[in-house]
This record gives C-alpha cells, sequence and structure tokens, in this order.
C-alpha cells in the first residue's frame, strides 16, 4: 500500500512539480528518500503539528527533530541540510567568484550566505580591485538577536586575503531590516578599522526572510530622489557615502 502511495506521489511531482502540494504532502515526498518503508504522511504531520510549518521544520535544529517519533538521526540531519542546501545552489548560481558591482549584487550575494539563518549571523565579504569575490567567512554567531563582532578577527581577514574593499552583512531573523543603534556603531567601527588599512568598506546589507537593507542604497535616497529601485541597482564604483549616512542615522537613533 505505502509503495503504491510513493509512486502514484512521485509520478504526480515529476508531472506537476511541487506547486499543487500541501507542505505536509512535500514533508511526506521527502521523507520517501530518508525513511524507506514506511508511511511518511503520519510523520510529515508531527512535523509540522510541532514546528509550525515547512520552513520551521527545515530551520529546526537535528536534536529537536529527532524529538518527534519516527525521525531519527539520518531522517534529523537529512531535514536540516535543505537550508543548506538552497544557499549552496544559490551560490552556485552566481559562481565561484561573482563580481558585486552593485547594491543589487550585494544583496543578491548576501541572501546567499544568510537565507533562512535561524539566528542572526555575521559575514564579511573581500572584493578585489574589480568588485570581484575573493573570499567570504562568517566571523560570529550570536542568539536570535544579536551577534558580537570583533574588529582584530575582521583586519586579520582582510589582511591575509589581501582584500582592497570588503561587505559586511548580516541577518536580522524577526524579519525586521531596519538598522539598529548597535548595526550603526557596528559599522562605524569596522570603517573606522578597514581605513586605517586602506582597505575600502563599500557596504553593509541586512537581510531578513522577504526583505533587505543596504546602507549605501539609504544612503543614495537621501541624497537625491531616488526611488529604491534606482539606488539599489547603482554601481559601486566609486560609490562612497557610508561615512555621511552612518553619521545621519547616529543623530536620529
Amino acid at each position: 500500500m505505502h509503495e503504491g502511495h510513493r509512486q502514484r506521489l512521485t509520478k504526480r511531482f515529476l508531472n506537476e512539480g511541487l506547486e499543487g502540494f500541501e507542505d505536509h504532502e512535500i514533508l511526506e515526498f521527502i521523507l520517501f528518500y530518508a525513511i524507506p518503508r514506511v508511511d511518511t504522511n503520519a510523520i510529515a504531520h508531527r512535523l509540522i503539528d510541532t514546528f509550525g510549518s515547512l520552513s520551521g521544520v527545515f530551520e529546526a535544529d537535528a536534536k529537536d527533530l529527532e524529538q518527534v517519533t519516527g525521525i531519527g538521526k539520518n531522517a534529523a540531519a537529512y531535514l536540516s541540510m535543505f537550508p543548506d542546501v538552497f544557499r549552496a545552489y544559490q551560490r552556485s548560481k552566481l559562481g565561484p567568484r561573482p563580481y558585486v558591482k552593485s547594491i543589487k549584487d550585494a544583496c543578491e550575494f548576501a541572501r546567499s550566505l544568510l537565507f533562512g539563518k535561524a539566528y542572526e549571523q555575521f559575514y564579511v565579504i573581500w572584493l578585489d580591485t574589480q568588485n570581484r569575490v575573493i573570499h567570504h567567512q562568517r566571523l560570529s554567531e550570536g542568539g536570535i538577536s544579536e551577534s558580537p563582532v570583533y574588529l582584530n578577527k575582521v583586519a586579520a581577514a582582510a589582511l591575509r586575503h589581501h582584500a582592497v574593499k570588503g561587505l559586511i552583512a548580516h541577518n536580522h531573523p524577526g524579519g525586521n531590516v531596519t538598522p539598529s543603534k548597535a548595526d550603526i556603531d557596528t559599522t562605524h567601527d569596522i570603517l573606522r578599522a578597514l581605513n586605517m588599512l586602506g582597505i575600502e568598506l563599500v557596504d553593509h546589507i541586512i537581510i531578513s526572510e522577504d526583505a533587505s537593507f543596504s546602507f549605501q542604497a539609504d544612503s543614495l535616497m537621501g541624497q537625491r530622489a531616488l526611488k529604491p529601485k534606482e539606488a539599489y541597482a547603482a554601481e559601486y564604483t566609486a560609490v562612497r557615502q557610508l561615512v555621511s549616512v552612518l553619521a545621519e542615522k547616529e543623530n536620529t537613533v
């Protein structure tokens, strides 16, 4: 009975994709390949009931997934892998060393690093003279609302990778991408630290599940009457507005 159901669901996917699937059906289908010869429908329903949604299941810690009846270590590892696979897929589409020539490029690359992260994380992205990515790395991981950043780590990483320019990016899992006072202060501190090394900080990107914020785009919109799309399309070449926008934000926070 289970085998026939699996075949029917597989055929449906091959013919229609996942578009017509309910969340529990997507989980049921995915679990076919982690839990053989078991009715995964009931397990899928238990997962949704426990974590609230498909995204909640994928973003759950593997140890928490294991607490759900029917989910062992292998199945838990399999499910928790999907956000990382998606991020790797996004980075692969951008290429191994993509150019970051515009604010839009920076937001897309930051999203490929941070999308779906349940806790706040802080990344630095190093660029060469042509605005091509040399290296990216996670510098810290905090709790649900903060990620500590250490300036010595940033400076050491910049020198190690012979960076000419840098971007910093972090996520706000809560959904609001408006920069906090701590975000502004951190940007200021890193800007000054890199300046001493002759390295230009071109932007700070904040990512949430469905939005992004760029200090540079905000700066450009503040300077003249630009629509957000126009500001995000702006190229980074010779754009150095972070000092002014940071000063303005410090006075308003």
